[in-house]
């Protein structure tokens, strides 16, 4: 029983994983051990050895630097910061961007004791620096207060560089219905209007 309970724990920190979630999983976990269970077990020992966090951009790659630092064809005049690797998948899966990434690790968080050093925004400002292509940082940290006092500081951090920092837009999703949109929403998309051509 302390195997189990130890499953059981174990899977209780993943996130979106409370204490009863976590027991259905190590449930169906046991049930299915030869088809799901040991398939796992390995698949995650293979997964911890193998990948590795790219020097250039943070991703998580089995290679360093990661595919995407290495495909020539990317921009290499656009950087887009995000706050972790997720957000980088996420963009990636929307196939919209074609420049470079930069995963910061996180926020500025004074109540979570996460200052500056603690992220690699000094890696992104040496990115940045004199002779190098970056004309653009796309700022794609998340609206929340820590994640607009991160685009803030970086905003500060790179005055004076010479590069053009811009930020995500934020409002109505592709397909939403205004009834049914929180008022931050709604209040970002009217900030962020744009006009239309030919008007």
């Amino acid at each position: 029983m302390q195997e189990i309970e130890r499953l059981i724990q174990l899977l209780a920190r993943l996130p979106g994983l409370g204490p009863r979630s976590a027991r259905r999983a190590a449930l169906e976990l046991i049930r299915k051990r030869e088809s799901l269970m040991r398939p796992l077990a390995q698949a995650m020992a293979e997964a911890a050895d193998a990948i590795r966090t790219c020097s250039t951009c943070g991703n998580l790659d089995v290679s360093d630097p990661c595919p995407i630092c290495a495909d020539p064809r990317r921009d290499d005049r656009a950087i887009c910061v995000v706050e972790q690797v997720g957000d980088l998948w996420a963009l990636e899966r929307a196939a919209g961007f074609t420049g470079r990434y930069h995963v910061l690790g996180g926020v500025l968080s004074a109540l979570d004791g996460v200052g500056p050093e603690d992220l690699t925004i000094g890696r992104l400002i040496d990115r940045v620096g004199p002779g190098k292509p970056v004309e653009e940082v796309i700022l794609a940290t998340n609206l929340t207060v820590d994640g607009q006092t991160t685009a803030h500081y970086i905003t500060e951090r790179l005055e004076g560089s010479g590069v053009t920092v811009t930020r995500l837009a934020h409002g109505v999703p592709v397909g939403g219905e205004l009834d049914y949109l929180d008022d931050g929403t709604l209040s970002a998309a009217l900030k962020a209007r744009q006009a239309l051509p030919g008007s």
